[in-house]
């Protein structure tokens, strides 16, 4: 569970910079990058939260 941590922990890194770059700077392909690493996000929460729920059993 810790590796899936820093996977999450990489991974919004990653889309906070990107975010960034779009809203304060205009970059269109960081947005795309935010938008995919938005995506990962999800599907990495969605796997912490089942880890999650078999550690607590």
């Amino acid at each position: 569970m810790k590796e899936l941590i820093e996977k999450i922990q990489e991974t919004y890194a990653a889309f906070e910079a990107d975010a960034t770059a779009q809203a304060e700077k205009g970059n269109k392909a960081a947005g795309t990058r935010a938008r995919k690493a938005s995506l990962e996000l999800e599907k990495a929460m969605k796997a912490f939260r089942k880890a999650s729920l078999e550690a607590a059993k």
